[in-house]
C-alpha cells in the first residue's frame, strides 16, 4: 500500500523502470521464446500490482473512494491509512492533530498499528474523522 506522495513517486519511476524493463525483453533476438514469454510475464504481473496500488492512492487522494468495507478488526489499521490519505492529511499533520510526532504515525503505519493501544486507534479514528459501523456477529453455542 502505497501511504504517502514520495512512496506515490517512487512507485511511479518503477512503473517507468519495468515498462522499459519489459520492452527491452522484446528487443533481445537471442532470447528463447519461453524466456521471453516468461520475462513478460514477470514485468506485466508486477507492473499490474504496481498500477493498482497508484490507482487506488489516485482514488482515495481525489475523494472517488469514500467507503470501506472492513471483513474483520484487523483491516482497520489500513482504513486508517487509507482514511488519513482520503482526507488529504500528511503523517506530520496528522501527528499534529494528536499531539504526537511525525515519527510516531510513520511507526505507526509502518507496523500496521501494531504497538498501539486501543485507545491509541480510537483517538487515530477521532482525529481522522472516520465512523467505524461494524457488527459484531456472536458465536452460538456449540462454537460456530
Amino acid at each position: 500500500m502505497i501511504t504517502n506522495d514520495l512512496q506515490y513517486r517512487i512507485t511511479r519511476k518503477w512503473v517507468e523502470r519495468f515498462e522499459q524493463a519489459r520492452t527491452a525483453v522484446d528487443a533481445q533476438p537471442d532470447l528463447h521464446p519461453r524466456a521471453r514469454r516468461a520475462l513478460r510475464d514477470q514485468y506485466d504481473s508486477q507492473l499490474a500490482e504496481l498500477r493498482e496500488e497508484l490507482a487506488e492512492y489516485d482514488a482515495l487522494r481525489s475523494g472517488q473512494t469514500r467507503e470501506l468495507e472492513l471483513r474483520s478488526l484487523t483491516e482497520l489499521p489500513g482504513a486508517l491509512i487509507r482514511a488519513r490519505i482520503a482526507s488529504g492529511l500528511s503523517q506530520q499533520e496528522l501527528a499534529r492533530r494528536l499531539g504526537l510526532k511525525a515519527q510516531q504515525i510513520q511507526r505507526y503505519e509502518a507496523t500496521r498499528y501494531a504497538g498501539a493501544t486501543l485507545e491509541r486507534v480510537q483517538a487515530v479514528a477521532d482525529a481522522l474523522g472516520v465512523q467505524v459501523h461494524e457488527r459484531v456477529v456472536l458465536p452460538t453455542r456449540d462454537g460456530r
